[in-house]
């Protein structure tokens, strides 16, 4: 008799509310009814709102039931769920669910799609086509596509990747070096953790494309220390990858040697720099280095190295596969492509939305995320992590352009936007981009170790009343300091969130810290 294929995540959002329970219960009931299923643990959709979400396979077609439960399971299987029948948790099939449907999956393609840890299924999914391609086409070919392709370093940065690679490409050494780093820690960000989980062998195609482009030979994946989950199948998929030939030396024939290592981070924020990273790489406290040189000329041991993020990575197999071009047609101005935008906070539909650059954020707030949790108005958006501006109500028609943010005092960063609404107050959150600062600092200089103490104490001094106009003048004046004069971004990039407080929401200064 045919096994009935039944999808369940294990992805970390899903396991959160319990989809291991979930699968677990469906197992049994399948077991006890007799009924024959093939159980597959996917990736994520991205639809988190939704998790867990149960998929069904009926005449080659993938039904959804959504937010189950384990004490739906039952009424699931007298409903008849294994052929696709009613419940009032189904959704119909997957491929019209509109959150998903309406977005422009490049990079996350395959994540809910494929079986994470099946190299037949990668395989039947292009997995390695790229790869083959760039080895026929030659590494500066591949070097050439990216820089068509306009793809922009998706970590935050946006120095464009296609000059980064040239650069390590053209710098003479015996030893390169590829370095992902998964150090996502930016709060409201999650799409390079629903990458490695639901796509870890695209993930290692796409290094593996990285290190042939650039003549390296071994990469390094730096994951988070707060992604077990994470960590479990990466380790999993880099051991299927060797094990099937697809890592070490000679790959696939090809005269091609490169290996991954996989190194687990110790839960320092400012590691997610790309020189405190590095010196966590080598054994070292993860302090941030002077710059120049650069990393693409001295990098990971002094030798060159490409340090690139998990989702500029990914983006690179279909650019390679489709043509820069293609990609390049998404998106508008200079930012060309697609982002991963992740919505949370104060938010009715959280989630994964990849979309090409230019819509707005009224457009994924509202059509994608449904607006607030709680129903109340929007107050103020956070994009770009927790040294990311607030934007204010009346910007949310700005569009989702690395420019268009600069010319409005904001950045979009690694595509994290946190929804607040309007009973917020935004002088905590101006006092706790400070306070993020003081305890994540590394403390090599001496604007962002002490500047943001210093700002705590300012900013506790106006909210308690005390010489508020002198006070005011004193953080502006911090502020400045603290951007010109620190050595990276954790101490630069801190004033923004408190600058756009105190330009769009300076009453709340005067409203005490619990107005």
């Amino acid at each position: 008799m045919a096994r009935v294929k039944v999808y369940v995540p294990r992805e970390t959002a899903a396991v959160s509310v319990g989809a291991h329970d979930v699968a677990i219960e469906i197992a049994r009931q399948a077991k006890e009814r007799g009924d024959h299923i093939e159980l597959v643990r996917n990736g994520s959709w991205g639809a988190t709102w939704l998790e867990p979400l149960v998929e069904v396979v009926v005449d080659d077609k993938r039904i959804a039931y959504g937010n189950i439960e384990p004490g739906d399971v039952a009424s699931l299987f007298d409903s008849g769920f294994l052929a696709g029948g009613a419940h009032d948790r189904r959704l119909g099939p997957t491929s019209e669910i509109p959150y998903l449907i309406d977005q422009d999956r490049w990079t996350f393609w395959r994540c809910g799609l494929v079986e994470p840890l099946s190299l037949d299924d990668f395989l039947a999914h292009q997995g390695f086509k790229a790869f083959e391609k760039a080895v026929e086409i030659g590494p500066q070919a591949v070097i050439d596509a990216v820089k068509a392709s306009g793809l922009r370093g998706r970590g935050g940065a946006g120095f464009p990747t296609g000059i980064k690679w040239q650069t390590v490409a053209d710098t003479d050494a015996d030893q390169k070096y590829i370095a992902c780093n998964a150090d996502e820690g930016d709060s409201g960000t999650f799409s390079d953790r629903m990458l490695m989980e639901g796509d870890p062998l695209g993930l290692i195609e796409s290094l593996m494309i990285a290190g042939f482009a650039v003549g390296a030979s071994r990469g390094y994946i730096y994951l988070r220390s707060e992604y077990p989950l994470t960590h479990r199948i990466l380790t999993k998929a880099i051991a299927l990858a060797r094990g099937s030939g697809w890592l070490g030396e000679n790959i696939n024939g090809s005269g091609f040697d490169f290996d991954i290592e996989l190194h687990l981070g110790a839960g320092s924020y400012v590691c997610g720099e790309e020189t405190a990273m590095l010196e966590s790489l080598e054994g070292k406290q993860g302090l941030v280095r002077y710059k120049p040189p650069l990393p693409a000329i001295e990098g990971l041991f002094g030798m060159p190295t490409a340090v690139n993020n998990v989702v500029t990575l990914g983006s690179v197999p279909n650019i390679v596969n489709l043509g820069g071009d293609k990609y390049a047609s998404f998106g508008v101005n200079r930012s060309t492509g697609t982002l991963a935008f992740q919505l949370a906070g104060n938010i009715r539909r959280g989630g994964l939305v990849e979309k090409g650059f230019g819509l707005t954020l009224r457009e994924l707030i509202e059509d994608w995320g449904g607006g607030t949790a709680s129903g109340r108005p929007v107050r103020a958006v956070q994009v770009g992590g927790p040294l990311g501006a607030y934007i204010p109500a009346d910007q949310l028609d700005t569009p989702l352009d690395y420019e268009a943010f600069i010319d409005i005092g904001a950045m979009i960063g690694h595509g994290g936007i946190v929804v607040f609404d309007d009973t917020a107050n935004m002088a905590q959150q101006a006092r706790f981009a400070m306070e993020f600062c003081a305890i994540e600092s590394c403390g090599k200089c001496t604007p962002c170790r002490i500047g943001s103490t210093r700002g705590v104490e300012v900013i506790d001094r106006m909210v308690a009343g005390v010489d508020r106009e002198d006070n005011y003048d004193l953080l502006v004046e911090l502020c400045d300091t603290m951007e010109d004069a620190s050595l990276c971004a954790m101490g630069g990039m801190t004033p923004l969130p408190v600058r756009s407080v105190l330009r769009y929401f300076a009453e709340d200064f005067a409203a005490g810290t619990d107005g």
